[in-house]
């Protein structure tokens, strides 16, 4: 099925459109417009949702009709947003077999609950992380060159590359979880895993500067806050760095592995997050940050447009809190300042 793709920012507000679906994006679930990141969105990715509701492209988009109205030359359109990740392309995978089957089969129920794990942060630490796909497609996106729309196509285009390889496997009878001979017999695949096991060395590396202490958050149920190890990272090269903190029972202050970690991009983003077996969450830093955001930028005379991203969605549960789309006012240091006033022992 012949296709092309847009991006958009992340939050974006969107609305169905004829002949498009929009996924991952648009602050709403409805058919032709499947996204997980607003308060009202059931516990899924988008992946999920779609084989759990395979109605939202149904309803918008029938096969059938769509074949007999279009034929072959007609362009379907994907919206989704910029840097597309493993839970864009799935569904975009996902979305494209649906519309050619009718039918929701069980490699692409496997798929989707594969990458539900992937985009809650919940792979298993035991996993080998060289050998399953969330790793290797972060490799593979590592080694891309080009920037902007050209970048984020480049991006979708390798990732369905992935994707139909992991359907057809699993069709075949190949699980694809944790399977290193089966990524080792396809070559641009196998380099990707030896990148992986370099990113692992890069992160070993990058960790003993990076600044660690302890923090105390809040507990999911909201009754009392917990001890966890957090680790600040000022522009890593580790593609991997989450997953690698995560599992570092050696670095780690309390031996347990990092169960927060704030990452800086420049002076341009901040992504702060925490590991959801820890069973604690952000909820209430993302509030403290708007304020003192909306603090600077009226000093400073800047409009402010676009707000934190809290995580506010029932998937997330304020696990997550990204900067505004437009960068954020706050420097690094004033954001460690306000978690640890958010964090500090109780």
């Amino acid at each position: 099925m012949n296709f092309v793709c847009s991006f958009v920012p992340y939050g974006e507000v969107l609305s169905p459109e004829k002949d498009t679906i929009s996924l991952d994006v648009g602050m709403k679930t409805v058919p032709g417009v499947i996204d997980h990141h607003h308060p009202e969105a059931e516990p899924e990715c988008t992946a999920s949702l779609l084989v759990k509701h395979p109605e939202l492209i149904f309803d918008h988009l029938d096969p059938a009709e769509w074949a007999k109205r279009h034929g072959p030359e007609k362009k379907l359109r994907f919206i989704t947003h910029r840097l597309p990740d493993f839970d864009a392309i799935a569904s975009i995978f996902i979305s494209l077999r649906l519309l050619e089957t009718g039918q929701v089969d069980a490699p692409l129920t496997e798929l989707a609950n594969y990458t539900k794990l992937v985009d809650s942060a919940s792979l298993p630490k035991s996993i080998d992380l060289t050998a399953t796909p969330y790793s290797i497609l972060r490799a593979l996106f590592a080694g891309m060159k080009k920037e902007g729309d050209e970048g984020n196509l480049e991006r979708v285009v390798e990732g369905l590359r992935l994707m139909r390889f992991l359907y057809s496997k699993r069709e075949e009878g190949y699980e694809f979880f944790e399977n290193r001979p089966l990524f080792a017999a396809v070559d641009r695949y196998e380099k990707a895993m030896r990148r992986v096991e370099e990113d692992y060395f890069q992160y070993l590396v990058e960790v003993e500067r990076f600044t660690k202490m302890t923090v105390y958050l809040p507990s999911v149920d909201g009754k009392s806050k917990i001890p966890v190890d957090a680790l600040l990272c000022r522009n890593p090269k580790s593609f991997l760095l989450r997953e690698w903190a995560k599992r570092d029972l050696g670095h780690s202050l309390r031996g347990e592995g990092f169960g927060f970690i704030l990452t800086a991009f420049g002076s341009h983003r901040f992504i702060l997050g925490v590991d959801p077996e820890r069973g604690v969450n952000l909820k209430g830093l993302g509030d403290l940050l708007n304020e003192k955001e909306a603090e600077k930028r009226k000093s400073n005379q800047r409009p402010f447009l676009f707000r934190w991203y809290d995580g506010n969605c029932p998937f997330f549960n304020f696990r997550i809190i990204d900067s505004p789309q437009d960068g954020p006012s706050l420097t690094f240091q004033e954001i460690v300042e306000l978690l640890l006033q958010f964090g500090a022992n109780p």
